[in-house]
């Protein structure tokens, strides 16, 4: 109910591209809430262009779960001015006409998501890298010439479909039973959002690796401490501080960065650091940051779910934030 006693119209919902693994994922998560309307394409009409263009422009929220090229089109399709879309595909991620969905960047990431009509939605590996990357660079720790190398490690539902039935064959192939290194040809489709969405001045070196698990991602970087800037934080404010700045220090500089999102949290610095498990999160909202090391060494790991933080949990908290809701519902 609103301030004045009356029901307020329930927001519309559509997913084009429902069938597939995020689709369904963002279905599994509003499907049964009671402050939306789903609308659902009858299934004979899902490939029907003028049916869907109905659909994509009848809502209020559209998510577009589609290859690129399917996503393109279904935004042609809409001539409603009022419609606000989330794209999940890699098609509009660096266009300077969307808004990145990654609201805990900074408080204006999160406004400017909040006034969009065009959301894309990160990529899974290029959360993880992001989180750890950009908030390094906005504090001046990190310098934007850094060579950066990244190792990112995910469960085999990010790989749609086809790979989820390649792994859940019975007897599963003695390959797929050991960590699989892919996209060896250092030109990863997230690449780009990377680069642009941390502010380095080249792209990292990125290598990606699906194991023998459904879900949930480790995403990790490794920094030598000495060619890093030092700062100190006094009050709101960051100084230059002298000497090599050490892994502890990073872990507590990444926690004040963070210290008011909900869905991102920096894990206490452990003396003697225990296993990381890159599933430890899955089925869950939440990405946690580790960072260990010492003076010479800093790695920061980000882990999180790979349909979860790394896809359709997003796509639902970048939804709840651009209608004005709390940005939890639905996610916890």
């Amino acid at each position: 109910m609103n301030g004045t006693g009356k029901e307020e119209e329930m927001k519309k919902v559509y997913i084009d591209g429902q069938s597939g693994t995020t689709g369904l994922q963002i279905y599994d998560r509003i499907g049964q809430r009671t402050d939306l309307e789903l609308l659902r394409i009858p299934e004979d009409k899902r490939h029907d262009k003028e049916e869907r263009k109905k659909y994509l422009n009848a809502a209020d929220i559209v998510f577009l779960c589609l290859p690129d090229e399917g996503a393109r089109e279904a935004v042609s399709l809409i001539d409603n001015p009022e419609v606000r879309v989330i794209d999940a595909s890699t098609a509009h991620r660096i266009s300077p006409d969307w808004t990145y969905g990654f609201p805990e960047l900074s408080k204006e990431q999160r406004e400017a998501i909040r006034q969009s009509k065009r959301v894309a939605n990160p990529g899974c590996h290029a959360t993880g890298a992001i989180s750890s990357i950009a908030p390094l660079i906005q504090m001046g720790i990190l310098p934007r010439d850094y060579p950066i190398a990244i190792y990112s490690l995910t469960g085999y539902s990010g790989g749609g479909k086809k790979m989820i039935a390649d792994y859940e064959t019975d007897p599963v192939p003695r390959e797929l039973t050991a960590p699989g290194i892919y996209g060896r040809t250092l030109a990863h489709k997230h690449l780009p959002e990377i680069q642009k969405m941390t502010g380095l001045d080249h792209a990292p070196a990125f290598i990606p690796v699906v194991d023998d698990y459904y879900k949930g991602m480790a995403g990790t970087i490794l920094l030598e401490n000495h060619l890093l800037k030092n700062v100190r934080r006094d009050g709101e404010k960051l100084l230059p501080a002298k000497g090599t700045i050490t892994a502890r220090e990073i872990r507590d500089l990444l926690a004040y960065y963070y210290k008011d999102a909900h869905f991102v949290k920096v894990r206490a610095f452990e003396e003697e650091p225990k296993t990381l498990y890159a599933n430890a999160l899955a089925g869950t909202n939440q990405l946690e940051l580790v960072v260990y090391g010492d003076e010479v060494h800093t790695g920061i790991t980000a882990l999180f779910d790979n349909l979860g933080k790394g896809a359709s949990g997003a796509a639902v908290q970048n939804m709840n934030i651009m209608l004005g809701l709390d940005e939890t519902i639905g996610l916890e």
